[in-house]
């Protein structure tokens, strides 16, 4: 009996002391832990590197072609003749439409044989002159009566030419607004024709970026319809004068357009390439840490224990393949995180990673 007491007594003996055992180490786990922080992130990590860059102004812009017009007729008529398709392009002098002019035709031979008869009439004058049966103002009176017989021929042939309207020049014409039979009015539409190569980027820059621009400067192009193609150009204007409301000028950039992509009205995000600069300070895109109240970056910093990382406020430029300009807040060949670095905090424990960083997230907006 109290051989069975003193076993009971030792087993509960143990099973308290591994219960109060497990206890105290748990405790002590949690202590260490509270001590020493959240356990290391893995993270990847790039240097702040040095390098010729190539600095622009970026700005949006509208497209507008060197000429652009809506073709009409200058007289009315009846149509005769549509010597076009929609959309086509043309030639300067193309005969694009044809009005009726029979009457006209008619009118004008009618002119022809009064002119013919002035001419015969003024013939015998110049005779009779010569030989000095007549006075000299018969034969005035006969000179201006073939001239004014010259006039209306050449007047009644400006007239039907008129009803023969051709393209003023080169270009791309937009859909037809008049049908064969329609009855037209002097200055009523017929086509749209527009000029698309070369083609013209207007846009604005506030007043401080006068003294970074001027004619000839490289301009590059991107449009919503081709976002993976550049379109380049150069500056060929700037109003002289600044706008006093918006505190902007204007300014106009010609672009080869070959294959008439670009076309009128389009929206235009346009970079002005600026000199080239050495030295400058940049690190990969993927470091950045973009918010409303400032960019920022993580520094790796080497502590007693290793690697740490602290939150460092940056002013980025613009950006270039992957890569930011940094206009202040890093020096050369510091670290910095370039991957990992979402739930960063300052002081956190970190263990770089060797294996490439991902690609970049491209170009800043």
């Amino acid at each position: 009996m109290v051989v069975r007491f003193i076993l009971v007594t030792i087993f509960l003996a143990a099973v308290l002391g591994g219960i109060f055992g497990w206890k105290q180490h748990t405790a002590q786990q949690m202590s260490a832990a509270q001590a020493g922080g959240p356990p290391p992130a893995m993270i990847a990590a790039a240097s702040v590197e040095k390098e010729s860059w190539q600095p622009y102004i970026q700005v949006v812009g509208s497209l507008e072609a060197v000429a652009g017009i809506e073709v009409t007729s200058e007289v009315g008529g009846q149509v005769s003749a549509i010597n076009f398709n929609s959309g086509e392009k043309v030639k300067r002098g193309d005969l694009l439409l044809e009005l009726d002019s029979q009457t006209d035709q008619a009118h004008f031979q009618a002119l022809v044989a009064e002119r013919t008869l002035a001419q015969l009439n003024f013939k015998r004058i110049a005779k009779l002159v010569r030989e000095k049966s007549i006075s000299k103002s018969d034969y005035d009176e006969a000179r201006a009566t073939l001239d004014a017989a010259e006039a209306r021929v050449t007047g009644q042939l400006a007239l039907i030419e008129k009803k023969r309207i051709r393209a003023p020049f080169e270009g791309r014409l937009g859909i037809r607004r008049v049908d064969l039979g329609e009855y037209l009015s002097p200055g009523s539409a017929i086509v749209p024709l527009e000029q698309l190569d070369p083609i013209y980027a207007d846009f604005s820059l506030p007043e401080r970026e006068l003294a970074r621009v001027s004619n000839n400067q490289l301009v590059e192009v991107r449009v919503q319809a081709y976002p993976a193609q550049i379109f380049s150009g150069r500056i060929i204007a700037m109003d002289p004068g600044i706008n006093a409301g918006t505190r902007s000028f204007r300014l106009r950039a010609q672009l080869a357009n070959p294959d008439q992509l670009l076309r009128p009205g389009m929206f235009a995000d346009i970079r002005v390439q600026l000199p080239q600069r050495d030295g400058v300070i940049t690190i990969p895109d993927t470091a950045i840490s973009y918010a409303p109240y400032g960019d920022s970056v993580f520094i790796i910093e080497q502590s007693e224990t290793g690697p740490v990382v602290s939150r460092r406020q940056i002013e980025t430029g613009t950006t270039r393949d992957g890569r930011v300009s940094v206009l202040s807040g890093l020096t050369e060949g510091e670290q910095v995180v370039s991957a990992g670095h979402n739930k960063l905090r300052n002081g956190q424990a970190v263990i770089i990673d060797s294996k490439p960083a991902p690609a970049a997230r491209g170009t800043k907006s």
